[in-house]
């Protein structure tokens, strides 16, 4: 349990938030969403004790253990792997490493005999005996392989380094567990695996994501960082969206009678119940909602871009043409071979692969700015297309403001260029600052409204949700649901591909797995599963 009492945190005359009391009790898992900017790691910071609050306390149960994911992945690179797990208990690893000193002494006296004791029965309550093999279960969930359990964790790739300080919060069941952003680089097993580890823990879960998938799946709760206030609301991410848009539609719509409204309100919340309790998703087992109130309902401050892709013209039926495609890194590594395949009109197709830079080396490929090692593509005469790349760096070497950057890409006066700028939230001063100044989200919101200059139909997006907070992220998800269009996409957000995808295409060296089917239903399915481990070649 974690309470927190009249928390205030004030940088200079900025209050991100003020006077705050919650409570986050045991057995549910609070999801904390807010605009960029808003405070959402910063109050997770204040809760572990990293940053002091302007004003109030944050305190613990009696005797609870608080743990916490680090961002530093090169704190533990002399120590190994198994080491790094276990130091996550702090209290079980000083007991553990006073047991080695004293059974190392050469000369044992009566008084270490004692201590020795004393440190076992502690050692033994907390466990100690199964730490090793509790420690690699938590590994081999994440994905980390034996055979590196016990080399230095220098010794590792980045994503590896993530996965092990994972395994190192989860490590020895802590009472109180601060998540910030867990699934970045994980892939999709491994992120249902965490997923299935959340819904079953017992204890206290506050967790910072942009995965709207993973909050729905996980969180009894919301907390929302918002008008410089923090509220806790009971339901997931999708229920404080859709109420909180709810209650924007009921606020713009002030001639609706007082009791019309409550009523709207009312078989809304009813609406939600029965569909989680239907629902297969975790958070039904943890009962999610165990009370929705009325009066919690409250419009949000967030303002969303307006993310509008609207094809010229209609595609014809010939699309896109791909023969015998097959590429390899310049080290020699296959990305895929021997692709085969067309895409049909009306087709949403998400690209997956274990291996990231596959998508990335087909659509580069397709859009001409590399060459495959063999095979061919081609594309039909009606289409149009447009292009997001993951890595946009070149776009921004400029010192051209936002208004005649985006003019290099379209026909139109400079109110048009402001116009598709303000969509993107850019107004006033703003689109008068230099590109080369942009943050990662505000180049990405450049990039989006660069591609709705080319009106196309057909779009290709890698990883689109990148850099991009969860407003962006949920206005660019409900467009591509109505786009009329075909797209081409990889991301690593599940209800991103979840809800726009028709198709997915897995891009393997084997070959290429190509099913007309949800995504859900890819990643469940017993035979593609058995099909999967052929085409990558497991053992």
């Amino acid at each position: 349990m974690i309470t927190v009492s009249n928390v205030s945190v004030q940088f200079g005359k900025r209050i991100l938030f003020n006077e705050v009391n919650l409570k986050f009790t045991n057995g549910n898992c609070y999801g904390i969403i807010g605009a960029n900017g808003a405070g959402k790691s910063t109050f997770l910071r204040t809760i572990y004790g990293d940053l002091e609050p302007t004003t109030g306390s944050i305190s613990l149960g009696p005797g609870e253990r608080l743990s916490v994911l680090s961002q530093d992945h090169f704190k533990w690179d002399a120590y190994t792997v198994m080491d790094t797990v276990m130091m996550g208990h702090s209290v079980l690893w000083d007991i553990m490493k006073q047991r080695e000193i004293l059974y190392a002494k050469e000369e044992f006296t009566d008084e270490d005999g004692l201590k020795v004791s004393d440190l076992e029965e502690k050692f033994a309550e907390l466990d100690g005996w199964n730490a090793e093999s509790d420690a690699a279960m938590l590994l081999s969930g994440l994905g980390v392989k034996e055979d590196k359990h016990f080399i230095l964790m220098g010794e590792l790739s980045g994503q590896e380094k993530v996965r092990v300080a994972l395994a190192q919060a989860l490590y020895g069941n802590p009472d109180n567990l601060l998540l910030d952003e867990p699934t970045n680089d994980l892939d999709m097993e491994t992120v249902t695996w965490l997923e299935e580890y959340l819904a079953n823990f017992e204890h206290t879960v506050l967790v910072v994501s942009h995965d709207r998938h993973f909050l729905d799946s996980v969180c009894t709760h919301t907390v929302d960082i918002d008008y410089n206030k923090i509220n806790l609301f009971s339901g997931n991410y999708s229920f404080w969206y859709e109420s909180s848009q709810l209650a924007l539609r009921q606020q713009q719509n002030q001639k609706a009678k007082a009791e019309d409204k409550k009523k709207e309100l009312e078989d809304f919340i009813r609406r939600f119940s029965a569909n989680v309790s239907k629902s297969k998703q975790t958070t039904s087992r943890k009962k999610m909602i165990e009370k929705l109130n009325v009066d919690e309902i409250k419009p949000s401050s967030r303002k969303y871009p307006g993310i509008i892709f609207t094809p010229e013209r209609e595609a014809g039926n010939r699309i896109l043409e791909i023969a015998g495609l097959s590429k390899k890194t310049e080290e020699g590594v296959v990305l895929f071979n021997d692709v085969n395949f067309n895409v049909e009109k009306g087709d949403k197709i998400v690209f997956i692969s274990r291996n990231p830079r596959a998508m990335t080396a087909f659509f580069e490929i397709i859009n001409g700015n590399i060459k495959a090692d063999a095979g061919h593509y081609d594309w039909g005469v009606t289409i149009t297309s447009a292009y997001l790349p993951v890595d946009n760096t070149d776009f921004f070497n400029s010192d051209l403001n936002l208004v005649d950057w985006l003019s290099q890409f379209g026909e139109g006066n400079e109110v048009y260029m402001k116009g598709f700028l303000g969509r993107m939230l850019f107004s006033g001063e703003e689109v008068l600052k230099k590109v080369n100044v942009l943050s990662g989200g505000e180049k990405m919101r450049c990039m989006i409204a660069r591609m709705q200059l080319k009106n196309a139909n057909c779009l290709i997006l890698d990883t689109p949700t990148n850099h991009l907070d969860l407003e962006s992220i949920q206005a660019f998800n409900n467009n591509l649901k109505s786009y009329k269009g075909n797209i081409l996409f990889s991301s690593h957000d599940h209800e991103f591909i979840e809800t726009v995808a028709n198709r997915v295409i897995e891009l393997t060296p084997g070959g290429v797995i190509d099913k007309m089917m949800e995504y859900d239903e890819y990643i469940t399915s017993d035979h593609i599963k058995e099909l999967r481990k052929k085409m990558y070649g497991d053992k």
